[in-house]
C-alpha cells in the first residue's frame, strides 16, 4: 500500500516525521516513535486516548523460531507520552486462535482473561480491551484514533452519507461500522467490512473514531494524519458555508467579570461536588467553550451527553448546565448550584438504576465533572490537577465533535440513524442538529464496565493528602519550606505564599520535583495586609479550586543593635505574630464557609509562650497570644473547621529568624566558641547543639520535626482534635504546663 498524499499537501496538522531519527530506532523503537508523534498533536487524539500496534518478527526466547508478535498499547497507556515498556506483546498465532473458543458478544468480557495467555515474553504490561481490533486486522501496523474530526463525522446523524461524499472528494475508500463497544465483537467486525470493501484504507466507527493502517510504520503514521487533515478540511468548509451558524447561534452574552464570577463560586461549586470525594479543580473561559454554552443548542446539546466512549468515562455521561441568564445578578448563582446539583444526582442515579445489573459495580460518586456556566464559561473536576484539566480538555473535545456533526448536517434531514446496528437499535440513539449520542444504555455499559472497573483497581492507592489543597504561608523556607515538601510528598496540592517570592519560587520548583509541576504552585503575601492575603487565597483559588488546609509559618523575632525594643517594634511584633495570623484565618474562613466541607488550619506558635525569659518579651508575648487565638479560632470556626497550632522550642536550622549575626550574638552572650571563618550552617549547628542540650531528649529541633507535626494536624488522622498545640521541644521541662 502506498500513501494516499505526502505531508505537504496537509493544511492543518503537520507532519512530524523526522528519517534521520528514524532510521537509528529499531522497530519498536519506531512503533514508540510514531506512537509519541500521533500523541504530540490534541487534534489527532486526546490523552490517554487511542491506541497503535506492529505486527513484528522476533525470535521466540523459548523455542528460538521466528515468531509474529502484536506490539499493542497497553491498557491505560497514553501515546505521547509512552514508552517502549508502555505496550503489550502477544503472540500473533494465539491471539488469532482465540477466535476458536468465543462464544459470541453476550461473552466477550471473557475473553480478555485469556489475552495474558497469549503474552509473548515476561511483559507484565496488561492487553487492552481494543487488542483484537488491532489483532484481527490484516495489515502489519494499524492506528486507531479519536480525533474530533474524525468523531464529528462518526457521530453524525448523515455520517454515512458524508464519508461517500469525503470519500469521492479525497479518493479514498473509507468503511463504515456502527456502533459497538470495543472488544472482540468489534474486532470480528473490522476483519469482516474490511474483507467486504476492496482497496479499504480506513474505517469510521460509528459514534466512536477512526481505524487507519499502513505497510510500514512511516506509511501507517502519514496516511493516519492525512485522512485527519482531510477530514478537517470537508468538515470546516461545511462549517464556512454561508448562513451557518454553530450551535444555532449565540443566545447570550459573555460577562466582561467572568473571571471575577468564577473565583467567587469556584469555592461553593468544588464543595458542592466534593461532598462525598474531594476534588480538584479548573476553569476555562477559552473562546470555543464560550460559543458553546452561551449558543442556543447548548443546553440540549449538552443534556444529551457525549459519543466516544474515552469522552464520557471522564466527563460522565452528561456535564452539569446551569440553565443561568448571564444578564442576571452572580449571586443567583449560588442557588442555582444547589438545585442543579440536587437534579443531576437525581438523574444519574436514576441512569444507574435503569442500566445496572446484578453484576455491575456500585454506584459512583453521581457528582458532575464537567459544569458549563453561560457567560462564565467551564469547570471541570478531576482526582489531581493533571485529571481535571484532562477531563475540560475531554469536553472541549466533545464540543468539537459536536460542531463539527453540526456543520455537516447544515440544511439536512437524515432519515436514518447510521450509528444504529446489533448493539443498539435506531431509537436508542438520541439526535440532536445532526449530532448523535450514544443510548444511555450503551454509555453505561461503558462507564460500568467490569473491565473499566479493573482499570480503576490497577491505580496505585491515594495518598494522606490526596485530592487535598494546601496553602502554606511562610513556605519559602525554614518549616515553612519542609511543610511543603511533606506535603507534596504525601499527596497534597500545594501552594507556597511567602513575602519572600524568590524563596517561594525555589522551593516551588523544589516541590514540583515530588509531585509534578501541575500540583504546586506559588504566590507572594504579606499577612498584615488583607488585600495581600485575599490575593494569595484567590491564586489558590484560581490554580486548584479551593482551600482544605491553611498553615502558617511566618513570624518574627524583635531585635535591634542595641538590644532595645522600642514601642514600634513591640507593635510590629503582635501585629506579625497575632493580628496577622486572626487576618489569616479571617479572609480563609469565608472560603472555607463556602466549601462547606471539612477544612483545617495550622499556626505556628512557640515554647516561649509559657517560657518567661529577659530580653524577648515582645516574642514571648505575641506568641502565648496565638496560642490561645488557637483555641478561640477552634471554637469560632466549628464544627466544619479544626485550628490546631504547634510549639517549637529554638528551630536555628533553616530560619529566617537567626541570621548570622543574630547567631553570632547568642553564641557570644552564652560563651560558646567559634571562629568567624566558620560558614553560617556551621555556627546555627553549634547554637543549635547548645540549646539541644538543656532539652531532655538532647536533640535539636530540626524543621522536619516541626513539619510532621503541623502534617499530622493537618491531615485526616487527626480529625478528633481541635484547639490544642503540639510541642515539638524535645522535652523542654520549663514548657511543662502547670
Amino acid at each position: 500500500m502506498t500513501a494516499k498524499a505526502s505531508g505537504s499537501g496537509l493544511k492543518f496538522l503537520e507532519d512530524r516525521w523526522d528519517d534521520a531519527v528514524a532510521a537509528k530506532l529499531d522497530a519498536p523503537e519506531l512503533l514508540r516513535y510514531r506512537s509519541n508523534l500521533l500523541g504530540s498533536d490534541l487534534r489527532i487524539t486526546n490523552f490517554g486516548g487511542g491506541n497503535t500496534s506492529s505486527k513484528l518478527e522476533q525470535i521466540d526466547p523459548v523455542d528460538g523460531q521466528v515468531k509474529q508478535v502484536l506490539w499493542v498499547k497497553g491498557s491505560g497507556g497514553d501515546l505521547g507520552s509512552i514508552k517502549r515498556a508502555g505496550f503489550a506483546t502477544l503472540y500473533m498465532d494465539k491471539l488469532l486462535a482465540l477466535e476458536k473458543v468465543y462464544r459470541g458478544v453476550d461473552f466477550e468480557d471473557e475473553m480478555v482473561d485469556l489475552y495474558p495467555l497469549c503474552t509473548f515474553g515476561n511483559n507484565p504490561v496488561a492487553a487492552s480491551i481494543d487488542t483484537p481490533l488491532h489483532g484481527y486486522l490484516p495489515f502489519a501496523h494499524v492506528d486507531h484514533l479519536h480525533p474530533d474530526w474524525g468523531i464529528a463525522l462518526a457521530a453524525s446523524a448523515n455520517g454515512k452519507i458524508k464519508m461517500e461524499e469525503f470519500n469521492k472528494e479525497f479518493g479514498h475508500k473509507l468503511a463504515w461500522l456502527p456502533w459497538q463497544r470495543p472488544g472482540f465483537e468489534l474486532g470480528m467486525m473490522l476483519r469482516k467490512i474490511v474483507a467486504e470493501t476492496p482497496g479499504c484504507d480506513g474505517v469510521v466507527l460509528g459514534g466512536h473514531g477512526l481505524f487507519t493502517w499502513g505497510d510500514t510504520q512511516r506509511e501507517s503514521y502519514l496516511n493516519t494524519i492525512t485522512i485527519i487533515d482531510q477530514l478537517g478540511q470537508f468538515i470546516e468548509r461545511h462549517g464556512a458555508q454561508p448562513g451557518h451558524v454553530h450551535f444555532g447561534g449565540e443566545r447570550v452574552k459573555s460577562r466582561e467579570d467572568r473571571a471575577e464570577i468564577a473565583l467567587k463560586i469556584f469555592p461553593h461549586l468544588r464543595g458542592v461536588v466534593s461532598r462525598k470525594q474531594r476534588w480538584i479543580g479548573s476553569y476555562s473561559d477559552l473562546p470555543h467553550v464560550l460559543d458553546f454554552v452561551n449558543s442556543s443548542h447548548a443546553e440540549k446539546l449538552a443534556h444529551l451527553g457525549t459519543s466516544c466512549p474515552d469522552h464520557f468515562i471522564r466527563t460522565k455521561i452528561r456535564p452539569m448546565f446551569l440553565h443561568w441568564d448571564p444578564a442576571g445578578d452572580p449571586s443567583e448563582l449560588s442557588g442555582l448550584i444547589e438545585t442543579s446539583l440536587e437534579t443531576y444526582r437525581a438523574e444519574y442515579a436514576e441512569y444507574y438504576n435503569k442500566h445496572a445489573l446484578p453484576d455491575s459495580p456500585g454506584l459512583r460518586d453521581a457528582s458532575p465533572t464537567v459544569v458549563l456556566v453561560p457567560g462564565v464559561g467551564m469547570f471541570s473536576f478531576g482526582k489531581n490537577k493533571t485529571e481535571s484539566r484532562i477531563t475540560g480538555e475531554f469536553y472541549i473535545n466533545a464540543i468539537g465533535v459536536m460542531q463539527g456533526a453540526g456543520a455537516l448536517g447544515a440544511g439536512v434531514e437524515c432519515e436514518e440513524i447510521p450509528q444504529a446496528g446489533p448493539a443498539a437499535s435506531a431509537d436508542q440513539f438520541s439526535v440532536h442538529a445532526n449530532y448523535v449520542a450514544l443510548p444511555p444504555s450503551e454509555a453505561f455499559r461503558i462507564e460500568y464496565w467490569k473491565l473499566e472497573e479493573a482499570k480503576i483497581r490497577r491505580q496505585p492507592a491515594e495518598k494522606e493528602l490526596s485530592r487535598r489543597i494546601a496553602l502554606i504561608v511562610g513556605g519559602g523556607s525554614g518549616i515553612g519550606r519542609e511543610v511543603a515538601l511533606l506535603a507534596a510528598e504525601r499527596g497534597a496540592h500545594v501552594v507556597i505564599a511567602d513575602r519572600d517570592v524568590k524563596g517561594a519560587e525555589a522551593v516551588a520548583q523544589e516541590t514540583k520535583a515530588i509531585c509534578g509541576v501541575e500540583a504546586v504552585s506559588w504566590t507572594s503575601i504579606d499577612i498584615r495586609d488583607r488585600k495581600a492575603i485575599r490575593a494569595a487565597l484567590d491564586a489558590t483559588i484560581r490554580q486548584f479550586g479551593g482551600i482544605d488546609i491553611l498553615i502558617n509559618t511566618a513570624a518574627m523575632f524583635p531585635s535591634s543593635p542595641d538590644g532595645v525594643i522600642n514601642d514600634a517594634l513591640w507593635a510590629l511584633t503582635l501585629e506579625v505574630n497575632v493580628t496577622a495570623n486572626h487576618l489569616l484565618t479571617d479572609e480563609a474562613s469565608s472560603v472555607f464557609a463556602a466549601q462547606g466541607i471539612d477544612a483545617s488550619v495550622v499556626l505556628t506558635s512557640s515554647a516561649n509562650a509559657v517560657v518567661a525569659k529577659r530580653g524577648s518579651e515582645a516574642y514571648d508575648v505575641s506568641k502565648a497570644a496565638l496560642s490561645h487565638l488557637v483555641r478561640e479560632l477552634a471554637v469560632s470556626l466549628a464544627p466544619k473547621v479544626r485550628v490546631n497550632g504547634i510549639s517549637p522550642a529554638t528551630v536555628v536550622k533553616g530560619s529566617t529568624m537567626f541570621p548570622r549575626d543574630r547567631v553570632i550574638a547568642s553564641l557570644t552572650k552564652y560563651g560558646l566558641p567559634f571562629e568567624e571563618k566558620m560558614t553560617d550552617d556551621e555556627l546555627r549547628n553549634v547554637l543549635a547543639l547548645f540549646y539541644a542540650k538543656r532539652t531532655l531528649t538532647h536533640q535539636p529541633i530540626d524543621p522536619k520535626d516541626c513539619a510532621q507535626a503541623i502534617l499530622f494536624l493537618a491531615g485526616p488522622n487527626a480529625r478528633c482534635t481541635t484547639g490544642h498545640l503540639i510541642p515539638v521541644d524535645g522535652g523542654l521541662v520549663e514548657a511543662y504546663l502547670r
